[in-house]
């Protein structure tokens, strides 16, 4: 998750689907891959789907938030930080 000011869209901005009356998520024009997700409930923040970087090994992850969600079966092995929902915004 960034603040929406951190990045662009350098060739063109994903097509917006209002998904519920205060989120919306982004979608690639050409293939319908998703792209993005932004909600009124984490205002100026946007969520970029991982695989859709070109080289996401370039931003390893700091933290885990949806922690409450996790399947059962799902055993994460890192040592990152956790939250059982969104984490702080500072």
């Amino acid at each position: 998750m960034f603040m929406q000011e951190q990045g662009e869209f350098t060739t063109q901005s994903p097509t917006l689907y209002v998904s519920s009356d205060e989120a919306r998520r982004g979608f690639c024009p050409h293939c319908g891959t998703q792209i993005s997700f932004t909600a009124d409930y984490i205002s100026g923040l946007i969520d970029i789907t991982i695989g859709s970087l070109d080289d996401p090994s370039q931003l390893p992850p700091s933290f885990d938030y949806w922690d409450s969600e996790c399947l059962p079966w799902l055993s994460i092995s890192d040592d990152l930080p956790r939250h059982a929902e969104f984490p702080p915004i500072e």
